[in-house]
């Protein structure tokens, strides 16, 4: 199993997607109604909203979170990635990193940060978030992670991780939530927890695999991974050829300071 443990901002986060932007915009899975519902909550008319989804990759997070009302300004760095993302009316994307976002002082009412904030260099990016949003405006942090609970889930897990080129772990979120914790600007985080699901068949699981960006698209190492799934599939699909794979949604929520 790969021992590389170097800060995910060290490894190439603005190109290291560059070819997985088609399987990650058609295979990689949404985020249930409650969780979007929890981001906007307590906010007013969310009509009235604008929300940076920082790191948005191909938009869906940010379609989703538009869905209730709110503008919604997708910064992504990959062209890849904004090129195979389906538009929205209520969604523009723009260049820009966390740590470099363009956008104006206390410009937008939320930051999101779904299945993105791991990549950052967290406390430029924090400083930067706080500088965007203005006292009161809301941080929400968002992963779907494997429900390792569920033995296929579990299973799944396990190829993966043999097949991973860097140490996998989707679970450990702690150095996120404590970089946020240590800067005054926010608010205590709280966290809030939902249960998610995909159903694929083999190929989708294929595709769902191979939109991570540690996962081998060639080679030797490819084609290992390619039985593997081959062979896990065979010995949990159901009657109609398709997996459900299980994810627990974990979002943490907190507020900038007046």
């Amino acid at each position: 199993m790969p021992t590389n443990v170097l800060p995910l901002h060290t490894l190439n986060p603005l190109g290291r997607f560059t070819d997985r932007a088609q399987d990650y915009a058609r295979y990689r899975p949404r985020y249930p109604e409650e969780a979007i519902a929890a981001i906007l909550a307590d906010l007013g008319d969310p009509q009235a909203l604008v929300i940076a989804d920082i790191g948005a990759g191909t938009g869906i997070s940010s379609r989703l979170l538009s869905e209730y009302g709110p503008r919604v300004i997708a910064l992504e760095p990959n062209a890849a990635m904004r090129e195979a993302a389906e538009p929205h009316p209520q969604v523009s994307f723009q260049t820009g990193t966390a740590e470099q976002t363009g956008l104006a002082d206390r410009s937008v009412h939320i930051v999101t940060c779904c299945q993105s904030f791991h990549w950052f260099n967290a406390p430029l990016a924090l400083a930067e978030f706080s500088r965007i949003l203005p006292p009161g405006g809301r941080l929400a942090l968002l992963w779907n992670d494997w429900d390792i609970n569920d033995p296929i889930t579990g299973a799944y897990r396990q190829i993966i991780q043999a097949a991973a080129t860097r140490a996998v772990d989707h679970h450990d979120h702690t150095q996120s939530i404590k970089a946020v914790e240590q800067q005054a600007e926010f608010s205590p985080v709280r966290h809030l927890s939902f249960a998610y699901g995909q159903t694929l068949t083999l190929s989708e699981v294929v595709g769902r695999s191979l939109s991570s960006s540690y996962i081998p698209k060639e080679g030797r190492a490819h084609a290992q991974f390619l039985d593997a799934i081959t062979a896990w599939h065979r010995a949990w699909a159901a009657i109609d050829g398709t997996v459900d794979l299980k994810y627990v949604t974990n979002l943490y929520l907190s507020e900038r300071a007046s």
